[in-house]
């Protein structure tokens, strides 16, 4: 809701619905042009006082136990994500690394701006959704420092073949968005749901990726808040996570999906995302 009320409170729908308007995928000058008006509309409006107020309170209280200007992800989530017959995830922005109330502020701006890239709009306009009924929220998540160790996703099924017998983790150096984008190759990791509920450590396979590149923080004073690095040789030959962790995860899982099964009344299958924190090595 606080997307519509963005809209609202900066009187701009009016000339957002005018730029949609006949809006033609085959023309992609105009296309462009059209996309990048619509998010400068919304980008330019300020936060509404009472939004700007309550989003600055909230992260004075999650700085408390951090400090201050604690480092925090940024996150879109929009209320069509993963729908049955469509999905809409990853088309909005995720800012990481985000200091102080001045670029929080800034970032959930960008994300509201960003349910209008090209390739959501795109999308919207191939599966028949309308533009203006589709909102977006923003999450905000203190930032685990995976940059110093490493992150990924983890689901309870093999995602190729639909064999619901094992949990599937995938994982590489740095902070999870190379994973989560497809930008880099993991390390994947195989084990067994059955014997793993009987206590064993059914690590059935894993593979090892490439992990060419790992994303950190950005150094020192520099704008710059995250970037990708090259992975040594001999790190890029090991494995990102131990058997120990391997198997962590996977209880993790297993908890999730019966947890989720249990309140929908049949198997729930389940994604996740993983880190690993560098600086306490927790999961």
């Amino acid at each position: 809701e606080a997307y519509r009320y963005l809209l609202k409170s900066g009187a701009i729908l009016p000339e957002m619905e005018k730029t949609l308007a006949g809006i033609d995928k085959r023309d992609l000058e105009d296309f462009a042009r059209r996309g990048q008006r619509l998010r400068e509309l919304i980008y330019q409006v300020p936060l509404p006082q009472d939004l700007a107020e309550e989003i600055t309170r909230a992260y004075g209280a999650l700085c408390r136990p951090y400090g201050e200007n604690t480092d925090v992800a940024v996150r879109s989530s929009a209320t069509a994500e993963d729908l049955p017959t469509a999905s809409f995830a990853g088309q909005q922005e995720t800012y990481l690394n985000i200091r102080g109330t001045a670029q929080l502020l800034d970032a959930c701006r960008r994300c509201f701006a960003s349910l209008f890239t090209d390739r959501a709009i795109s999308y919207r306009i191939d599966h028949g959704f309308d533009h203006f009924r589709v909102a977006l929220s923003i999450g905000v998540m203190k930032m685990i420092r995976s940059d110093m160790a490493s992150s990924g996703v983890m689901f309870t099924l093999d995602t190729e073949t639909g064999f619901r017998d094992v949990v599937l983790i995938s994982g590489a150096y740095g902070l999870g968005e190379n994973v989560v984008q497809g930008a880099v190759n993991p390390d994947d990791f195989y084990v067994f749901k059955p014997t793993l509920r009987t206590g064993h450590r059914p690590v059935i396979r894993k593979k090892l990726g490439e992990k060419s590149i790992k994303m950190i923080y950005g150094s020192g004073s520099s704008k710059v808040l995250t970037r990708n690095v090259e992975v040594p040789e001999a790190e890029r030959r090991l494995f990102c996570l131990s058997d120990d962790e391997i198997l962590e995860l996977a209880r993790y899982a297993l908890a999730i999906e019966e947890h989720y099964s249990q309140r929908a009344g049949h198997d729930q299958p389940m994604d996740m995302e993983w880190a690993k924190d560098g600086i306490t090595g927790e999961l």
